[in-house]
C-alpha cells in the first residue's frame, strides 16, 4: 500500500504553508497526498460564527482543490468532508491510514491561549493520531533533519505508529536530540535512563548518528522546550501526548498544547500508549 500524508486545507495561508511542507516530505517518503477540505457546516462548530471559515460553495471547492492538486509534483487524492473537522479527519484516517495528519497553524499571536480553540487540539482529543503542525511563518523547503524529541522521563510506547515514525526519521536521516527539561540541574532521572526509554521505542534504530541529550533547567517544561525550539540547530520538535492529557479540558492546559501553539518550528505530536 502506498504511504500517504493527510493534509487539511481551507485555502488560507497557514494551510498553504502546511501543504508546501508536506509536499516536500512526500517525495523522499514515496508518499501520496490526501488533500482534505472540510465544509464546516455543523451548527456546533465553535468557529461557525467567527468569520474564520471558508464560505466557498461546493463547485468552488472542487475547482480550488483541482487547481491545487494539478500544481503539485506528487500524486494527490482530493476529498471533501462535512461537519466537525475532527470527525471528518477520523473518517479519512480510518480509510487511508496515513503516516501523518498535517495541518497549518494560523497566527494566534493576538489571541490569549485560554481563548484559542484550535483544530489540532480538537482532532487530537477526538481521534489521537500522529500529527504534524506547521506554523504559518514556516517557508523553508529543506527537509527537517535536526530533530528535538522532548520527553518527560517516563517510559512510553507508540503502539501501531512506532514503525511509521521510525521510517520517517530514517528517511529524513534525522539527527535526534532527546530533550529533558528539569526544574534544577541535579535531576533525579539519569541521562542513561532517559536515553534508554527512547531506544526501547525503536525510534533511534538505524539513524546516522547516536542519540544526543540535552537537559535545560526551567521551572516550566514548556518554557524549556520552546526556548530550545528557537535555536538555529532545531528544524522540528517532537512532543508526546499521553492518554491522560485527553480528558476534558486538560489537554488545552498541557505542555504539549502550549508547545503546539507557540513553537516557531513545526511540531510533530505523537500520541503514546503509555
Amino acid at each position: 500500500m502506498t504511504p500517504s500524508l493527510l493534509i487539511l486545507t481551507d485555502f488560507f495561508q497557514a494551510a498553504n504553508r502546511a501543504l508546501d511542507y508536506a509536499t516536500n516530505l512526500a517525495g523522499p517518503l514515496g508518499a501520496r497526498l490526501v488533500l482534505l477540505h472540510v465544509r464546516r457546516d455543523s451548527i456546533i462548530d465553535p468557529e461557525m460564527f467567527t468569520g474564520k471559515l471558508s464560505n466557498l460553495d461546493s463547485e468552488a471547492i472542487k475547482m480550488a482543490l483541482s487547481s491545487v492538486a494539478n500544481d503539485l509534483p506528487v500524486p494527490v487524492v482530493v476529498e471533501v468532508g462535512h461537519g466537525r473537522v475532527a470527525f471528518a479527519v477520523a473518517d479519512a484516517v480510518s480509510r487511508h491510514q496515513p503516516l501523518l495528519v498535517v495541518l497549518g497553524r494560523p497566527d494566534y499571536s493576538a489571541t490569549p491561549d485560554e481563548l484559542v480553540h484550535t483544530t489540532a487540539l480538537d482532532i487530537l482529543r477526538t481521534a489521537p493520531y500522529p500529527m504534524l503542525i506547521v506554523p504559518h511563518k514556516v517557508t523553508s523547503n529543506t527537509l527537517p533533519r535536526r530533530v528535538l524529541l522532548a520527553v518527560d522521563g517516563e517510559d512510553f510506547t507508540l503502539g501501531p505508529h512506532a514503525g511509521a515514525m521510525r521510517h520517517l526519521l530514517n528517511t529524513l536521516g534525522a539527527e535526534l536530540t532527546v530533550l529533558h527539561v528539569a526544574p534544577e540541574a541535579t535531576a533525579a532521572d539519569s541521562e542513561h535512563t532517559i536515553l534508554d526509554s527512547v531506544r526501547r521505542t525503536g525510534l533511534s534504530i538505524d539513524l546516522p548518528a547516536p542519540l544526543r541529550f540535552r537537559r535545560p533547567v526551567a521551572a516550566r517544561p514548556a518554557d524549556g522546550i520552546l526556548h530550545a525550539a528557537q535555536a538555529d540547530d532545531t528544524d522540528l520538535v517532537v512532543v508526546l501526548a499521553r492518554p491522560r492529557s485527553f480528558w476534558g479540558q486538560l489537554f488545552h492546559q498541557s505542555v504539549t498544547a502550549e508547545v503546539l501553539l507557540h513553537s516557531p518550528v513545526p511540531v510533530l505530536v505523537l500520541p503514546t500508549i503509555a
